[in-house]
């Protein structure tokens, strides 16, 4: 399934925990606690320390990536290669053991004022770019500037209630702040990717390019060939390889990711040794795929990775911009034509759980009757909000299995008809005649098996619907504009939702090419409410405004719900090595793992 995820910008964006005012410059920030890591840290707890460095590690990354034209990930324009965010670094990074924790990278404390205003960062001198010139405040303050004002859509959002940064010296960087939900903006800062300055006074920034671009990271562009694989090569003279946040870190010499076209074509090649490490996205092929001697004599090993994160919100997304779909009935019927029951036992293996929340596997999910905190923010609401609101949130019907339940589809079309489209020659037709016709646009052939059981139920009850594959370029042009009736995909949610999550539910995002929300919801009851989870001081505060959110976005059927699992399915050829423990919120496969020479060499060929 296509994911959303440009590669830097996810990167940044996934820093965006809320910062908490103290005295003095902290090592760290954090949301709504103390850091799990001192001041004298040596290394995180998920990472070997004394790693060897050396080999390579070959992958397709994400499934849903079958081309690059670009390595500019910073702009609407262009399908940017993956493995980007490893070449910029950024003023502090990801702890992946805590849920909204940073700590310095390029900077190494940061003072959050008092009343929360500005945050000020004290960079280290000896942070420089790939080229050994020196990474300074103009550096931090260009970044800010330049992707505010010409970045991809989503920094102009991120990056609104940021209103200025300034460089109080060479190695101190001021981010000024405005508005009332400034509790994640402090980290939005920490986040973004440092971009060099002098460089792109000769480089045009706002254009799609495959030169490697100048930065300040782990890694380099090595070896490439569009469209087909990408090769980030480790930098022995990277600044920051022997700082806490990274000891025991990329470990690999060589990082390539491999593009296919076709999942069974990818499948293949990994089998017979084309490529090092795959993660399985495809039910069918875990359960069946891996049938082959190189498993059953140890060579080949499976894996499966506990995920503790929340998993994401993957379905069906009704574009809600046309005006076919604007209307809740014919979203919830369409709902009520999908049957999970018999696409997970006959296509899935059973491998999958039904998602019901926005918030899926986490405890931001709602569940029962609004509890008396979330009441206190949904009664000033209570005029703009449906009445289930108040009740337990929706759950997508359970079918009884057998591809067609009939009670199911009669309940489809009672709602199809309240709505107006009244059946006519075997077909939905409104009060004009215009027919309810519906194109699933995709990529992946695939999807095709999920959709074709799909499509046979939205046919019965009148409503046309076609199945049309294009090719990525043209997916990701068309998805960025809009210009689709309904498309399988996925995001992600972080652990602590803030101001990004305007992206995916935000009236302004809803108008805003290239954004995140791809069903357009333009709701100023859930614009309320997303400030609500923007502004929450503690977790529990978090907790009530997501549930509060989950239930009004669940109530407006934005989305035919897919499934998820709380673990990654991993294959990966045995000539690796991977720490004790695992980070809790990442799989950490590409930058805790290492070579092992030794495995390596007794391995047999194919």
């Amino acid at each position: 399934m296509p994911i959303v995820k440009p590669a830097v910008l996810l990167a940044s964006l996934a820093l965006a925990t809320a910062a908490s005012a103290a005295d003095g410059p902290k090592h760290g920030l954090s949301a709504f606690g103390e850091l799990k890591y001192p001041a004298d840290f040596k290394s995180f707890e998920w990472v070997n320390p004394d790693a060897p460095k050396g080999g390579r590690l070959a992958t397709i990354g994400t499934a849903a990536r079958t081309s690059f034209d670009s390595f500019n990930a910073f702009i609407l324009k262009g399908d940017a290669a993956q493995g980007l965010e490893s070449l910029f670094d950024s003023l502090m990074t990801r702890a992946y053991d805590e849920p909204d924790a940073v700590y310095g990278l390029v900077a190494h404390s940061a003072d959050v004022a008092p009343d929360r205003s500005s945050v000020t960062f004290h960079m280290r001198s000896e942070a420089k770019f790939a080229d050994g010139s020196a990474l300074t405040a103009a550096d931090v303050v260009f970044s800010f500037d330049i992707l505010k004002e010409k970045g991809h859509p989503l920094y102009r959002v991120q990056l609104r209630d940021i209103t200025k940064a300034e460089a109080l010296d060479a190695r101190t960087v001021r981010f000024t702040l405005t508005g009332t939900q400034t509790r994640d903006l402090p980290l939005v800062a920490a986040g973004l990717p440092i971009l060099s300055k002098a460089y792109y006074a000769t480089h045009e920034f706002d254009q799609t390019t495959l030169e490697p671009p100048l930065g300040s990271g782990p890694y380099r562009i090595g070896d490439f060939k569009q469209g087909a694989f990408v090769s980030y090569k480790r930098r022995d003279d990277y600044w920051g390889k022997d700082l806490p946040v990274n000891r025991g870190r990329f470990n690999f010499d060589e990082l390539r990711f491999e593009y296919y076209r076709d999942r069974t074509a990818a499948l293949e090649s990994f089998k017979a040794g084309a490529f090092d490490l795959r993660e399985e996205f495809t039910a069918r092929d875990w359960a069946t795929g891996y049938d082959i001697a190189a498993v059953k004599e140890g060579r080949l090993l499976l894996l499966t990775l506990p995920d503790e994160s929340p998993s994401g919100a993957q379905g069906f997304f009704l574009n809600t911009r046309r005006p076919k779909l604007a209307d809740v009935r014919v979203r919830k019927a369409l709902d009520y034509a999908f049957d999970f029951e018999w696409t997970n036992k006959n296509i899935f293996y059973g491998l999958y759980t039904r998602t019901e929340s926005f918030f899926e596997n986490s405890d931001m999910k709602a569940s029962g009757k609004p509890s008396p905190a979330e009441l206190a923010l949904l009664e000033p609401l209570r005029g703009q909000l449906p009445a289930e609101v108040f009740d337990a949130p929706y759950k997508s019907p359970v079918s009884d299995g057998s591809g067609q339940d009939r009670t199911l589809l009669r309940e489809a079309g009672r709602l199809l008809g309240e709505a107006g489209w009244q059946v006519k020659g075997g077909k939905r037709v409104d009060a004009k005649g215009e027919v309810l016709d519906l194109e699933f646009l995709i990529t992946d052939p695939t999807t095709e098996r999920i959709l074709t059981a799909y499509v046979k139920n939205l046919q019965a009850i009148g409503v046309q619907s076609t199945i049309r594959r294009i090719d990525a370029a043209q997916y990701e042009r068309r998805v960025k504009s809009f210009d689709f009736d309904v498309i399988t995909t996925r995001y992600s949610l972080r652990l602590t939702p803030g101001v990004e999550i305007r992206t995916f539910w935000g009236s302004e995002a809803a108008r805003t090419e290239g954004s995140y929300n791809l069903a357009g919801i333009s709701h100023p009851a859930i614009d309320a409410l997303i400030g609500k989870v923007t502004e929450a001081n503690s977790r529990e505060e978090l907790k009530t405004a997501t549930r509060a959110l989950d239930r009004m976005l669940r109530a407006g059927h934005y989305w035919v719900p897919h499934w998820y699992r709380p673990f990654h399915y991993v294959a990966y050829w045995d000539k690796y090595g991977r720490p004790a423990v695992k980070p809790r919120y990442e799989r950490g496969i590409t930058h805790t793992w290492w070579y092992d020479a030794e495995k390596a060499a007794k391995l047999k060929p194919n």
